[in-house]
This record gives structure tokens, sequence and C-alpha cells, in this order.
């Protein structure tokens, strides 16, 4: 079996297949949670037993989600039995065969929810506020997580990103979405229009890869029963990174606001705090802001092309 570059022990990545996935399986040698082949679906006790007992892992890296809020709010009961019930399922099968490793829940910094500016930038000391299902399921995953910390005989571990970004992200996702149609519009493919949502809201954004680094330094270094904030520390607007990845791929374009792409109850401005993280594991960002945003829309030129 694959075993992790880092520690030798084997790695069991969940959601494996999807955007992060793909960059933890660039980092380090792991283990995805399949059966016979097939990625496991976490809502299936049998099949979740099954891959546990077959693989019998040493750390476990928690990625699988439904981590879309848009969906999360056409469906909450969906985003509740992936995000929580599966996480319950998972730390079952682990403890059925006496798991005794690392547990590292990827969460999200969307938990933090409804913060007022003067309490910015986000530290971990801020309650949960949730404002969507999806944060709800996910805050509740931590809480289980916690407790099973206290009373499962392993170690589990939180963290909480913020806003990452990549190549190879879902249009879906805004940056990315901008980054799809400035490649379609340098191809000719378009109209020299970008459609957006609410570019005045501000996000701390992080490239994708630093915050693979970042989990696997936790899964290493963190501190059992702990949660981190995963973040670059530096508040942006939407339309300040537009801007940018139109300056960076030499597009000229108009800006189309679709009012139909705002979401409800919208926090306005987001910045986190990372020192946490930083002390406890020598995790620094590596990229640029500039750089990412660049790899994304070569990304989506690629693919255009």
């Amino acid at each position: 079996m694959a075993e992790s570059s880092a520690s030798n022990q084997k790695l069991l990545l969940t959601g494996a297949s999807g955007f992060v996935g793909g960059f933890v399986r660039q980092e380090a040698r792991c283990i995805p949670l399949s059966l016979n082949g097939k990625e496991v679906d976490l809502r299936n006790v049998r099949d979740t037993n099954d891959a546990i007992d077959q693989i019998r892992p040493d750390a476990v890296l928690h990625l699988a989600a439904q981590t879309f809020v848009p969906r999360s709010f056409d469906d909450p009961l969906e985003t509740f039995e992936i995000n929580f019930l599966g996480t319950y399922n998972l730390l079952a099968a682990l403890k059925k065969i006496g798991f005794a490793g690392r547990f590292l829940l990827v969460s999200t910094g969307d938990a933090y929810g409804s913060v007022a500016p003067e309490l910015l930038p986000i530290t971990e000391a801020q309650p949960p506020r949730p404002r969507n299902p999806y944060a709800v399921s996910k805050v509740a995953a931590e809480a289980l997580c916690f407790q099973w910390n206290q009373t499962a005989g392993f170690e589990t571990m939180i963290a909480r990103p913020f806003n990452h970004v990549g190549p190879g992200q879902r249009e879906d996702f805004v940056i990315s979405g901008f980054a799809k149609q400035i490649a379609a519009i340098k191809h000719g493919a378009r109209p020299a229009v970008i459609e957006a949502g609410d570019l005045d809201v501000t996000r701390d954004f992080l490239d994708v890869r630093d915050v693979v680094r970042a989990y696997l330094l936790l899964l290493q270094d963190g501190h059992a029963g702990e949660t981190y904030n995963i973040c670059s520390g530096t508040e942006r607007s939407i339309r300040s990174l537009l801007e940018k990845m139109l300056e960076l791929a030499e597009v000229d374009a108009e800006i189309k606001i679709n009012p139909a792409k705002f979401r409800p109850l919208e926090q306005r401005r987001v910045v986190g705090d990372a020192s946490k993280l930083c002390r406890h594991t020598g995790w620094q960002p590596s990229y640029s802001i500039e750089q990412t945003l660049q790899d994304t829309i070569h990304s989506w030129e690629y693919q255009t092309a």
C-alpha cells in the first residue's frame, strides 16, 4: 500500500478525487478511501466499514464534503448527511478497527459566520455563528470530532481553511468562474463581458497548494484537540481580484453585475489570522496572489484552447 512520504505511515485521504484532494496526492503518498476501485460514499455505512477494515490507516485527512454553499440551501439535508453523518460514519469505522492515529477534519472558515468588523481579523477564539446550511453542517462535524478526541482513544484536530483557489477548481467558485470567462474572452470564444455577483464583499484568499501544505504539517505537528485557521491574513475585495485577473490576462472587458449571483446573508468582510498555525507548525504561505490568479487563468486557457 501507499505510504505518506513525510511520516512513513499509511495516510488515508477522503475526497481524493476532488479539487483539493488532487493536490494532496501530488504532495504526499496517500490511500484514497475506496472499495473495489470505487470511491466510497461515506453515507454508506457498510462500504465505509469495509474500506477502513481493508486499509487500516495510521492517519486520516478527511476532505470529503459537500462544499458548495448555494447547493446547501437547495438541499440542506443532503449537505448534513454528507458532512456530519459521513464524518460520524468514518469516525465509527476507525474506532471499530482500533485506530490510534491522528485525524484531521477539514472544516471551513465559513464556520465563523457573522463577525463584526471590529473583531477582524478572525482568530480561533471567535465563537462560530454559521449563517448557511453548509457551515452549520461543518460546525456540527467539528463538535463531533472534539468529543471523539476526548473519548475515542485517538487524536483529532480541526482545520478551518478560508477561501482557497488554484488551477483546476470548479467554475462555480468565484475566482475560477472569472478565470474561465477571461480565458474564453481571450480566445475569442465569448463576448468581452464578465458576469459577476457582489464585487464589494471582501475575502481572505489563499493558494490551494499552501492550504495542502498546512494540512500535512498539521497531521505531523498540530496539537490534538485544537482548531486551526488556514488563511493568508490579507483582506481583498472580489472587485480588486477581478481587476487584477483582467490585468494579468491583458483582457479588457465590461463587468456586468448579475443579482442572481448574490448570496443571502452574505458576510461583508472576512479576513483571518493564521498565527496559531504558524506557531505550532512553522507554516508560511509561499504563493503570491498574483501567481495563484495567473495559474488559475492559465489552467482555464489550457482547457479552452
